[in-house]
């Protein structure tokens, strides 16, 4: 009789969150109350409403959160498994690359609110007190740094720190092997420049980081969009077939945590990768910048961890992780190495030695690992939060990644929605959207956009995102609908 009467009344607890959530007064993302709170307001056990929390993890119903809670689910689907051909050769559009310079002139200004600039703002990501104290002890100590010129190869203190790091993304280099560079973006130009010439094809992931595009339209290169999965990153078959049929020159590639998408390739992927580029000796630039920040477990190995005769050039920052104005990024360049050294000189010499040397000893002092773990916690936690908004406020049939790490995802709408006249209608309501067309050379994913997690779930940042729902949905012409939670 007890066991039947305890069976009936986890049963009704967990009766009561589903009819709360079809009522809409528990939505997508919403925490529930917690156990000992829930079972002091039903008058019942707490092993009872944890009976009935379980019972709707089980159901897909909520989710669990390590150290935060229990949450209603996101009944978001996920992007389909992309199965498009391989794209011809080609320049990148002329309009995808005016576009790019819109949304980027949007996201400069200060009226706007973003959801979309991958670019965290605030304490709340980057360690700037404790950045500040070492900057100024350093100055305090070394006043006479200021006036003096910072020359190649750099801070040897920080190089050693970065390649002490290494073995944890499945490397071994030396800080003989590292160059220091003006962020990502200038390690991934002088790697193109290095490995490429006027007229040569790139293989691009599709879709991929807009200003891959910009670089590879600014060199004169042409683009090859290869197939790139949500979920598991590059096709590799697709990869494979262009290299035996020598269309392509080099590659640029975001295998850890891709941007816009937020996947990760598989460890066997990257092995077979890497043999690839080394068996058809066709350069490969690996773009590591959010491989730091993926979400459990190990952090998986970079491609360069499994490249045998130094066909693959690494390159990474600490501006998403550490300190975004900085702008102090490295490479390892394999066989490159020297012509990127020289490329550097001629660019722009070397990095300011005063913060190489503060980063350096915010490495030293073991206080970045600490710093990573809360950030992808954070990250974790508000990329649920993300999708929970996306279910809530957007079109029925809307779809989102579910990345392995970083803080942007992937939103394909309806196809009657359009993603350019979607970033317009934003516009003139002040948010600023990135639209999925600016991530394909040839002008794709019409109906799709770049979120960012990495702000501050304000006020602001989710009425923003409220309001894009609100357009797509009069776009759509239909109204957010809850899907249907079934007992």
């Amino acid at each position: 009789m007890s066991d039947n009467h305890d069976l009936s009344l986890y049963l009704q607890v967990a009766d009561g969150v589903v009819e709360s959530i079809r009522r809409g007064v528990l939505q997508a993302g919403d925490r529930l109350p917690s156990i000992r709170h829930a079972a002091r307001n039903r008058n019942v056990s707490i092993n009872t409403v944890l009976a009935a929390y379980r019972n709707l993890e089980d159901r897909g119903v909520i989710e669990a959160r390590p150290q935060s809670g229990y949450y209603v689910r996101a009944r978001l689907p996920q992007v389909n498994k992309t199965a498009m051909p391989v794209t011809p050769i080609s320049s990148p559009k002329l309009e995808v690359l005016d576009l790019i310079d819109m949304v980027f002139a949007a996201q400069q200004n200060p009226e706007f609110t973003d959801i979309s600039l991958a670019c965290p703002v605030g304490e709340a990501f980057y360690p700037a007190k404790k950045l500040s104290r070492l900057l100024n002890q350093l100055l305090r100590s070394q006043p006479n740094m200021i006036g003096t010129y910072s020359l190649p190869p750099g801070s040897l203190r920080l190089r050693q720190q970065i390649a002490r790091r290494t073995p944890l993304l499945g490397m071994s280099l030396s800080s003989d092997e590292i160059i220091l560079t003006h962020g990502c973006l200038e390690a991934l130009q002088l790697a193109l420049r290095a490995v490429t010439k006027p007229g040569d094809c790139v293989g691009l992931e599709s879709p991929t980081y807009f200003y891959m595009i910009s670089m590879v339209a600014m060199l004169g290169l042409n683009a090859v969009e290869i197939p790139t999965d949500s979920q598991h990153g590059i096709s590799v078959d697709a990869v494979e077939a262009l290299l035996k049929e020598k269309k392509i020159d080099a590659l640029m590639l975001m295998p850890g945590v891709q941007n816009p998408l937020g996947c990760s390739m598989p460890i066997e992927e990257r092995q077979r990768l890497a043999k690839l580029v080394n068996q058809y000796q066709v350069p490969m630039i690996e773009d590591g910048l959010y491989s730091e920040l993926q979400f459990s477990g190990d952090l998986l190995p970079t491609v360069k961890a499994f490249d045998k005769d130094g066909w693959v050039i690494f390159c990474t920052s600490f501006t998403k992780t550490l300190a975004a104005d900085f702008r102090i990024g490295w490479m390892s360049g394999g066989r490159f190495a020297e012509k990127l050294r020289r490329l550097k000189a001629l660019s722009s010499m070397s990095e300011p030695t005063i913060l190489a040397e503060t980063l350096g000893q915010f490495l030293t002092t073991g206080g970045y690992d600490h710093h990573l773990r809360g950030l992808r916690k954070r990250y974790a936690f508000q990329m649920q939060e993300a999708r929970g908004l996306i279910a809530r406020y957007f079109p029925e049939g809307t779809r989102a990644t579910q990345p392995s790490g970083g803080f942007v995802l992937w939103v394909e709408l309806p196809l009657n929605v359009d993603g350019v006249k979607l970033f317009h209608a934003a516009l003139a309501e002040h948010i600023s959207l990135t639209p999925g067309m600016l991530f394909s050379p040839s002008g794709r994913y019409a109906n799709a956009f770049r979120l960012s997690y990495c702000y501050t779930f304000n006020e602001h940042y989710i009425a923003a995102i409220k309001r894009v729902g609100e357009l797509a949905c009069e776009m759509a012409s239909s109204v957010p609908e809850s899907e249907e939670i079934r007992a």
